[in-house]
This record gives C-alpha cells, structure tokens and sequence, in this order.
C-alpha cells in the first residue's frame, strides 16, 4: 500500500496541495449516469426554477468525490482510513472549486485531516473530517 506521507514529513498544520475544479452541467450528467441519481434538480432546469432553484445544483457526492480525489493523491492510495463529511451548501455550474486539507492532529501513525471544499467566494460547501495512516520514518 503505497503512503505517500509519512510521520517523519508530515506535521500538524501541513496543508495538502489545492485541487481546483469548475463545476459544469456535463459534470452533473456524468455523475448522473455514473451514480444513478437522475434527481431532476441536478439536470433539468426547468424543474429546479419551478422547485424555486436557480438553477441545477451538484450533486453533494459529486462534491465529496472531488474532496476525496484530493484527499487520496495528498495521503496516498489506500492510507484513507475514514472520510465524512456535511453538505454545507449547494454548488452550482461555473462554480470553480477548491479543495482544503489541513493536518489537525497526529497520534502514532494516524493523522486527523480537516477537510473543505469551498468556491470562488470562499463560501464552504463541504466540510467534514479524514483520518489517514502515515508511513513509517
């Protein structure tokens, strides 16, 4: 199982490299497709304007995978140990998004990760909490 951080390079307060990404209406398509969740909110704008949206919104997984992507290539394939998180807001197509990933706390070989996912604004649309096995130093 390759670690990418280990207890010798890794410190509370280490922040992993930002993942952007700008949501677009394919992005909810694909997603659709891939998860099955063809909730018309997602995909069909006249139905989110009539539910008093303003449009399409993402889907909450689609924000999480993006969260989890950035999670797996900062700790490294198959050091995540636990991921959660809340759906804080909505995110919306041409939104660009940025991960956050902050180094909490370190106890042995198992580092707390706090994690975000937040817009152009800085408004949070996820944030939740990761826990990871650190590599031997």
């Amino acid at each position: 199982m390759p670690l990418n951080l280990t207890t010798a390079t890794v410190a509370v307060g280490d922040q992993a490299p930002v993942l952007t990404h700008t949501l677009s209406r394919t992005d909810l398509v694909r997603y659709a497709g891939a998860s099955g969740d063809y909730n018309p909110m997602h995909h069909d704008e006249p139905k989110a304007v009539a539910a008093r949206q303003p449009s399409v919104f993402g889907h909450g997984m689609l924000s999480m995978g993006i969260v989890g992507t950035a999670l797996t290539h900062y700790v490294g394939v198959g050091a995540l140990q636990t991921f959660s998180v809340r759906f804080a807001r909505q995110t919306w197509p041409g939104e660009e998004l940025s991960t956050e990933i902050t180094v909490t706390a370190i106890d042995g070989n198992v580092a707390t990760l706090e994690v975000k996912l937040r817009n152009g604004d800085g408004e949070e649309k996820v944030v939740g909490q990761a826990t990871a096995l650190l590599g031997a130093a």
